[in-house]
């Protein structure tokens, strides 16, 4: 099986042709169809003739074919090592000879020369094939590129070199330190502002090196330009009272960039004031050079490290040591965070936890669970155990993913442990993994109709096989995922491959089941498995609901504070109105009465970005030319901007209407301008891009609402500062902001998503530091034609003439205050704070010329009420009012006609004009 074959050249090979047929034909005769099923499942393997000199190849499959670089007819004929290369262990084939002579089957790592001189590590497992006299008749070999392995075991061994360097190096500097004193200490006198350092100081500053009594701002000069704003904000908190200041930071000197560490501390006087502010000076630049040469390589390698010192809770860990275990980059980690992980069958990655293990080396492969995604990988992890200085054992290691090489063995192991008894049962076994899998199998055929299922599909779903066998999977699909699945099936036919695509069944008693499907087609036909994969998308959503209650818990905490702030205003303003008034010191009561109402409408303005960042606010979305609005802004939009920053404003060909609400639209665009003039402090460009955009299925993979079809883009691209990626991650979060305090609440870019999500449209965002940034809107686009008409009712109240007015409020505040406003405008007004007060008088025969009820109430809602009035009163004006309300949220679908909604809080013109308004519609009706 393993001879050597000593030519070179492809083209001469055994010419034996019909020789290497028949006993093609004689395998196919023994493994039946399993030869073509194995041939197929993506594993190298190779077909010898046992009674052939030199074992000759009769069968190779593509697999094959992509590891080593042959083409199938260079490799057919020729003897099975003609892969051996001149340094080929000839021990371990001799191994790899003797067993399998004795067992039947072997498996060896082999190094082997692909096509284009490339060397591998190939793991080879042979299982001889016997024919039914029970004598030798092929060998079947499985292949496998496991050169990781080794590079891996490279790596591990050049990263424990780096630590042992590293630890040598952090020992000689803590030598240094104290025997050659080479931190440099400072002193800073808080009352005089002066600072005073050594010679050591002063020399790692590149100051003259002699002790020397400098002004305060010379700590910061030399201080890297990145690194300076941070400095200044961690000295201000130690000179404001801080006690403990430890930072690592750059200096530049002479032109070189060194890493410095500053320890220190603030020192009291004895009334607990400031008083002193001083400490040490470090250079630390080779250790971080060291520091920085180890990261690298754990990230190259797909490594992470760690380090366990005996009888603590906490381990050091890298940063890519979080990442295999789908943990937030972190410096250190609970070691009960980093088992919790590990699957409970197997050894735990941290242990030795009380030091009973004192040295030695250390190697074993565990299952985990990421934190992050859920999905089970295989890790690998070596380390070593030895004494620490001060007592107990640390424990130092790595860990890799070992997940690819795992499944190969798994996969391997199965091929040659059962190959023979599989070849002997072949329709027995093949007939019972299609009957007894727990995940759905089943064949399309090239008319798009289901040929075969298997019985997974009755247990998982309830139907028969007649019921399914000869229909299209579409009667089965969620009405929202088809067109999806269309897109899926339609790649499929195309020889392309799918994995992990979620769709969701029906089953019989009409609930739905996700599963995650994985097909491939051939000549036509598409061969698809599907998992159930409903429980972990009920663990995803209980995630998402973990992280929007942390969402909740910042937006509560930024609502109180910025709340308080406006109560503070409004109750101080109207107590110190009272004082006049009771004092008889009217001239300045209006002042205080401003103040109030100034700080009210803020809340209200808050009240209403928190409804849009909820997508709870009341949007009256018509159809409206976006062209038209954006140009009807650019004025404000050059005021808002200065002189420094240029804009241009780019509307594509033909572009489409939208539908969307035309005031939150243009708060929308002038926030995402403002935004962008405070990334752009020195000056810049603006470019508004307006485009009709379809986007498919796939564009809108991670949309919330937005369905594929027709959008209009609002693209908002700038050229100022960027985003870092941290803070780009957290853009869309309440009252997360980067500007300083008092300069903005946190809340522009949130409501803007929310407002686009409720429109049922989409948001992108693309930002790189010092490269701008680009936000783009994408809002669906309106069928039709645009109306041209003005509807506008903006202007004083307008008194009314005696109609009848029914109010329906729960509130009595609210009440009271309508009930006055309605007397003075002239109206009757008859009160009511509910549907059980307000229904009887809707019913009877008692005048009413407008029903004015709060949307929200106890019992019956307002949209309800007015239901009932129009089965009494069919042309009875309804006015709804609304602070909030789920089913308001969208005007178009919640008013009939002869209904208005008006948004609490309102001013007394803006009610009055609207009930003039919808009594002046109803007149001309």
């Amino acid at each position: 099986m393993l001879n050597r074959d000593q030519t070179a050249a492809p083209s001469l090979r055994p010419s034996n042709d019909v020789g290497r047929a028949e006993a093609l034909e004689r395998l196919s005769a023994i493994a039946g169809p399993w030869l073509e099923i194995l041939g197929k499942s993506g594993v190298a393997l190779t077909a010898t003739d046992a009674r052939a000199p030199g074992d000759t190849i009769i069968f190779a499959n593509a697999a094959f074919e992509a590891l080593t670089g042959f083409a199938s007819a260079e490799i057919v004929g020729r003897s099975s090592g003609f892969l051996h290369a001149e340094d080929t262990d000839p021990a371990t084939l001799a191994r790899l000879h003797s067993a399998i002579a004795q067992n039947g089957s072997a498996t060896a790592d082999i190094l082997n020369r692909r096509r284009d001189g490339a060397s591998f590590w190939n793991r080879v497992s042979i299982t001889t094939i016997r024919d039914a006299e029970g004598l030798p008749a092929f060998h079947l070999a499985s292949q496998a590129d496991v050169t990781s392995e080794y590079v891996l075991e490279s790596r591990n061994q050049e990263l424990r070199r780096s630590r042992q360097k590293l630890d040598e190096a952090q020992e000689r500097l803590r030598l240094a330190q104290v025997s050659a004193a080479a931190a440099g200490a400072w002193e800073w006198d808080i009352a005089t502002n002066r600072l005073i350092v050594d010679a050591r100081f002063a020399r790692i500053y590149g100051l003259e090196p002699t002790p020397a009594d400098l002004p305060a701002a010379a700590f910061f000069k030399p201080i890297h330009e990145d690194d300076r704003m941070r400095m200044r904000i961690a000295v201000a908190g130690a000179l404001q009272g801080a006690e403990v200041f430890a930072r690592d930071f750059r200096v530049v000197v002479q032109g070189e960039v060194r890493w410095v560490s500053a320890r220190g501390r603030t020192y009291l006087d004895a009334e607990e004031k400031p008083l002193r502010f001083a400490g040490v000076l470090t250079d630390i630049t080779e250790q971080r050079k060291v520091e920085e040469r180890l990261y690298i390589a754990q990230t190259a390698g797909g490594v992470g490290s760690f380090e366990y010192l005996s009888g603590y809770g906490t381990a050091d860990v890298s940063g890519e040591f979080c990442r295999l275990l789908g943990l937030r980059p972190a410096q250190s980690l609970p070691v009960r965070t980093i088992n919790s992980v590990v699957h409970p069958e197997d050894q735990a990655i941290i242990q030795n936890r009380d030091g009973q293990m004192a040295a030695g080396t250390a190697f074993h492969e565990c299952r985990i669970t990421r934190a992050d995604t859920g999905e089970e990988r295989w890790l690998a992890s070596r380390g070593e155990y030895r004494r620490a200085v001060g007592g107990g054992v640390i424990f130092a290691g790595v860990i890799y993913d070992v997940t690819t090489i795992k499944r190969s063995e798994a996969q391997l192991r199965v091929l040659t442990e059962s190959l023979e008894e599989r070849v002997e049962l072949r329709t027995q076994e093949r007939d019972r993994v299609w009957n007894l899998s727990r995940d759905l199998l089943n064949v399309i055929g090239p008319d798009g109709l289901q040929k075969s299922v298997n019985p997974a599909w009755t247990a998982l779903l309830g139907f028969e096989r007649s019921e399914l066998v000869g229909s299209s999977m579409d009667r089965l699909v969620h009405p929202d995922e088809l067109n999806n699945l269309t897109f899926q099936l339609a790649a499929l036919r195309r020889g392309e491959s799918i994995s992990d695509f979620d769709i969701r069944l029906r089953s019989k008693d009409g609930s739905y089941r996700w599963v995650s499907w994985t097909g491939i087609a051939e000549d036509g036909t598409i061969y698809g498995i599907g998992r159930d994969v409903t429980q972990r998308k009920l663990l995803e959503d209980q995630l998402r609901q973990s992280q929007k209650m942390e969402a909740v818990g910042q937006l509560t905490g930024g609502l109180a504070h910025d709340f308080n702030n406006m109560l503070t205003g409004i109750i101080g303003g109207i107590d110190m109105a009272r004082r006049r008034i009771s004092q008889g010191r009217l001239h300045d009561v209006d002042r205080y009465l401003d103040a109030a109402v100034k700080s009210g409408q803020r809340a209200a303005a808050l009240t209403h970005r928190l409804l849009a960042f909820s997508r709870r606010q009341t949007l009256d979305s018509r159809p409206l030319d976006v062209s038209t609005l954006v140009q009807s802004v650019e004025d404000l939009l050059r005021r808002s901007l200065g002189e420094g920053i240029q804009l241009a404003i780019h509307v594509g060909p033909e572009l489409w209407p939208a539908v969307a609400d035309e005031s939150q639209l243009e708060s929308a665009i002038l926030n995402l301008a403002i935004n962008a003039r405070d990334a752009m402090p020195d000056g810049g460009q603006l470019t508004i891009t307006l485009q009709n955009s379809p986007l498919s299925a796939t564009d809108l993979s991670d949309a919330d609402v937005a369905t594929a079809g027709d959008f209009v883009e609002i693209c908002v691209k700038d050229t100022g500062c960027g985003m870092a990626p941290e803070v780009l991650a957290r853009a869309f979060d309440p009252f997360y902001t980067t500007k300083p305090v008092g300069q903005g609440t946190g809340l522009g870019l949130s409501m803007i998503y929310g407002f686009v999500q409720q429109s049922r449209g989409h948001i992108k965002i693309v930002s790189e530091t010092g490269k701008g940034t680009e936000i783009r809107l994408f809002l669906p686009r309106f069928q039709g034609e645009l109306s041209t008409g003005d509807e506008s009712i903006a202007g004083p109240a307008v008194l009314g003439t005696g109609e009848t007015v029914l109010v329906v409020e729960d509130d009595p505040s609210v009440r009271l205050v309508v009930l006055q406003v309605l007397g003075e405008l002239g109206y009757d007004a008859i009160e009511t704070e509910g549907g059980k007060e307000a229904v009887p008088i809707l019913q009877s025969r008692r005048r009413i010329d407008l029903l004015v009820t709060d949307v929200g109430l106890p019992g019956l809602n307002g949209r309800q009420i007015a239901e009932i009035a129009r089965e009494h009163r069919p042309d009875l004006p309804v006015l709804f009012m609304t602070g909030y309300a789920k089913d308001a949220s969208e005007q178009s679908q919640f008013l009939m006609e002869g209904m208005e909604i008006i948004k609490k809080p309102f001013s007394v013109d803006d009610f009055g004009q609207r009930i003039d308004f919808i009594l002046r519609g109803s007149a001309r009706d």
